[in-house]
This record gives structure tokens, C-alpha cells and sequence, in this order.
């Protein structure tokens, strides 16, 4: 039997040599920043851009010994539906040892051929309190704020080398955090200067003065890695326990800040701009905003993957409603693009049935998902004067999603990392709805407007009388 080709990478990696560190060796680092530059070296310049991997959690350790068994190499699958292609990546060409103190990821960040530290470690991994600001009485940062020498998280070990650099005489590198973040370079900034604080202020007020942390929106689906996934890998004749697969999609926009030099990203279509605050807003609220208007409905309907819940046509329907007379509206202009043609974009890689995305992976976080993707769009409806009828739903069916159990009966397994509080609370919402918007750090104030507590309360009794069908089925029709 033929197996399918596979994509190698089109230069010599012994030529590379490292200018990242990337914190955050995950499935959707390795299918997109990392293509990305395999892209860029296949030009034939930058390859002192090379990545190296390194990670501060045991999962992290894992995936250092997966992928430092196959020369750093990761598999990648695009599933396009007219037919699915490998290849090969190669522009991580080591993996920094995963160890209790991080000393050996301090001292690769020390080194001045590394211009930027790179980041993803999830929306939850950048200690926020339920303000937005650096959460000062988590463990870890407390932990690191006593103990600045050998830190225990990304950020901690990101100021140790920047001290080092400091004191050597070497420029700062370039932070950037490529997570799924309103204004990440922001969050990222006041993160590490928050914590710097903690320890040495003058230190603080250096790093602010003097390191750069550019904004920047990152977009591909990447499911997690399953047996599925590894199989897909056997079928190109790979035995890799790690592969990713994506949608054929991709995109990153940055903010061209990067005193101590970037990669020519821009010739592999990264758009490189000032308004990265632009499309960061229609990504958050089109595509996230849209994953969350899809996967509660899906979820109470006891619908597994979310191309089956594009499939039904209420759910799709919900989908585009909401999004064409309440986030559309309201998402500000954005250069070049057409936010139409963007949403039927988004339509169609959310029914993609070659990714199987997952309504429970989308269903996941909601309490700290829902205050970024969907209750600013509310907040902006309100502000031009309308009740969005749409968006106050899909938080209804939030709620009633957190109550534990479909409207067939069956059990939804814990999904958020604050689960047994919400399931409490959504729970006692059923007789009294005003204290699920009573919570502040996702609602804000919203739970102190009359006509959305109406709105809400008069959804949610719908949806435990009726179920999600019924419910949508009268919300489209009315």
C-alpha cells in the first residue's frame, strides 16, 4: 500500500539557530506559530529564528520527552474536507529541561542571540483576579515574589532573566504572548511587572520602561490529541504520540513592536499593524462570542461535536441571528475586511466535520470565556439603547448548562475550573435567576439592570419548562 505524502522541511535544520524561546509547547503553538516560521525558513532566510521549546508544568516535561524523541519534529494535519495533508515541522530545533526551579530556562533566556520569549499558557495561566489585574494572593506568585532566584512560574522565570540580561549588559528580549487574550501584550505586561513589583518596585519600573510587549490576535482550531488523532498520523506512516491536527484556517495579526528585532513574518501573511485591537474585537466577539452562542444549546441537546451542532438547524440559525442583530452591529470596522464575509468564513469552519471539534471543549470556562466574549456585547447593546434578546439567551443557556444535567437527564461532567460553585448557583438560579447576574466578576453590573434580569429570568424559566428546542425554535420564529 501507498502511504500519502508527507511535507518535510524545504531547508537544512542543522543551519538553524535558536532567536525564541516559547514557553508553552502545546497543540496549538506547534500548528501555528511554529508553521509559521517553517513557512519562513522554507524561503531561505531568518534561520537564526529557531525556536526552543520549554515549559514550567509536568505535562510540559511529557511533551519535552515525546518530541525530543523525534528531533524536535512536530506532525501536523490539516483537515480540509476535500482531503487532509501532513507535514513535518521543523522550526523548534531543541526543548529546554522541564525542572523545579527553571534554572536551565533562565539561563537559554540569558543568552543574547534570544530576542523574543514567546508564550502560550492558556487564557488561565496569567494569574488573574476577577478584576483583570494580577491576582497578588495566588500561591505561585506569592511563592515567586519570596523567591525571585528560583521562580515556579513562566512569568517568575521571565524576570529572573531579564534581571540577568540587565546586569550583563544585555538588551531585554521581546515578550510576546501569543494566548487567546483581549490585548494580550497588556495582560502580559502587567502581569510581569506586577509580580517584579511584588519583589523590587525599581526593578518593576525598569521593565516597564524598557521591555516591549506587543499585542497580537492568533486564530486556528486545534482539537486535542486523541486516539483519532494519533491514527490519523499512523495512516501517513508516522508513530508520533503527539501530533496536532487544524483547520486548514490560520491567522495572526501583530503589533510591530519588537525592539530587539522579528522574523519576516509579514512574507508568510502576518499582518502586521496598529489596529490589532481591531480585529482582536471581531475575532472575540464573532468566533468566540459565536463558539459560545453554538455550544450551550449543543450541550443541553446532548450533541457531541460541533460541526453535528451546525448541523442542526436551530442551533445554526441561533447562531446567525444573534450574530447579525447584535455583534455585527457593534463590532467596530476593521481594515480590509468585510465582517459579513468574515462570519460566513466563521459558519464554515465551524461545520468543518474533518476538525470534530468538541461542544464540551467549547462549553469549557465559561466563567471566565463568558465576561470576554459575550458580556461585552451585551454591555454594547445596551449602551446604543437595545436589550439583546439573542445574547441574554445564550448566557440563560449558560447558566442552565452549569446546572449539571441535559434536558434528556443526563449528567454533564464538571467542565470549569470553578464547577461546583456555578453548578450551586445555577441550581438556586432556577427559583431566584437574579443571583446567577448577582456575579460580579463575570456581569459587572448588568445584574443591577431591570430589563436584562427580566430578560434573563424569563429566558431561563423558558428553558427549564421547555427545554433548549423549544426555546430556540420560538426565539427564531418570533
Amino acid at each position: 500500500m501507498t502511504l500519502p505524502a508527507i511535507s518535510l522541511p524545504a531547508y537544512d535544520r542543522a543551519r538553524l539557530t535558536p532567536g525564541i524561546v516559547h514557553i508553552g509547547l502545546g497543540n496549538f503553538h506547534r500548528a501555528h506559530q511554529a508553521v509559521y516560521l517553517d513557512d519562513l525558513f522554507a524561503l531561505g532566510g531568518d534561520h537564526d529564528w529557531a525556536i526552543l521549546g520549554a515549559g514550567v508544568r509536568p505535562a510540559d516535561g511529557r511533551m519535552r520527552e515525546a518530541l525530543l524523541a523525534q528531533g524536535c519534529l512536530s506532525t501536523v494535519i490539516e483537515l480540509d474536507p476535500t482531503g487532509h495533508s501532513a507535514r513535518r515541522v521543523g522550526a523548534m530545533i531543541g526543548f529546554i529541561p522541564v525542572e523545579d526551579g527553571n534554572a536551565a530556562l533562565i539561563a537559554a533566556m540569558s543568552r543574547p542571540d534570544i530576542r523574543i520569549v514567546s508564550l502560550t499558557v492558556t487564557e488561565g495561566g496569567y494569574f488573574l483576579d476577577p478584576a483583570g489585574k494580577l491576582d497578588t494572593e495566588a500561591a505561585d506568585i506569592r511563592a515567586d515574589a519570596a523567591n525571585p532566584a528560583a521562580p515556579q512560574t513562566a512569568f517568575g522565570a521571565i524576570l529572573a532573566a531579564l534581571a540577568a540580561r540587565r546586569v550583563a549588559g544585555v538588551p531585554p528580549f521581546t515578550v510576546m504572548s501569543c494566548d487567546n487574550l483581549p490585548g494580550n501584550g497588556h495582560v502580559t505586561r502587567q502581569v510581569v511587572v506586577g509580580l517584579a513589583r511584588l519583589a523590587d518596585p525599581d526593578f518593576a519600573a525598569w521593565v516597564d520602561a524598557n521591555v516591549a510587549f506587543p499585542n497580537g490576535m492568533v486564530d486556528r482550531i486545534t482539537p486535542a490529541t486523541g486516539e483519532r488523532e494519533r491514527a490519523m498520523a499512523a495512516a501517513f506512516g508516522l508513530d508520533d504520540p503527539v501530533p496536532v491536527t487544524c483547520e486548514p484556517f490560520r491567522q495572526w495579526v501583530l503589533e510591530d513592536h519588537f525592539p530587539a528585532g522579528r522574523p519576516a513574518l509579514e512574507k508568510v501573511g502576518v499582518t502586521f499593524t496598529e489596529h490589532v485591537h481591531a480585529y482582536e474585537t471581531m475575532k472575540i466577539r464573532i468566533l468566540n462570542g459565536g463558539h459560545a452562542i453554538i455550544a450551550y444549546p449543543g450541550g443541553l441537546m446532548d450533541i457531541a461535536l460541533v460541526h453535528e451542532a451546525m448541523a442542526e438547524p436551530l442551533i445554526a440559525g441561533f447562531l446567525d441571528k444573534v450574530e447579525r442583530e447584535e455583534i455585527l452591529p457593534i463590532v467596530p470596522p476593521v481594515p480590509d475586511t468585510d465582517l459579513a464575509d468574515y462570519l460566513a468564513i466563521i459558519r464554515e469552519r465551524f461545520a468543518n466535520p474533518d476538525v470534530a471539534d468538541t461542544v464540551r471543549r467549547l462549553c469549557l470556562d465559561g466563567s471566565n470565556r463568558q465576561p470576554k466574549f459575550i458580556v461585552p456585547s451585551i454591555r454594547d447593546n445596551r449602551a446604543a439603547g437595545r436589550l439583546p434578546l439573542g445574547l441574554i439567551l445564550e448566557s440563560a443557556l449558560w447558566c442552565r448548562y452549569c446546572a449539571g444535567v441535559t434536558d434528556s437527564g443526563a449528567e454533564i461532567a464538571p467542565n470549569d475550573p470553578n464547577w461546583d460553585e456555578l453548578t450551586a448557583r445555577a441550581r438556586a438560579a432556577k427559583d431566584n435567576p437574579a443571583l446567577w447576574l448577582a456575579m460580579e466578576e463575570v456581569y459587572g453590573d448588568l445584574g443591577s439592570d431591570a430589563e436584562v434580569v427580566a430578560a434573563f429570568a424569563a429566558a431561563l424559566d423558558d428553558l427549564w419548562r421547555r427545554g433548549a428546542r423549544a426555546v430556540l425554535t420560538d426565539y427564531l420564529h418570533g
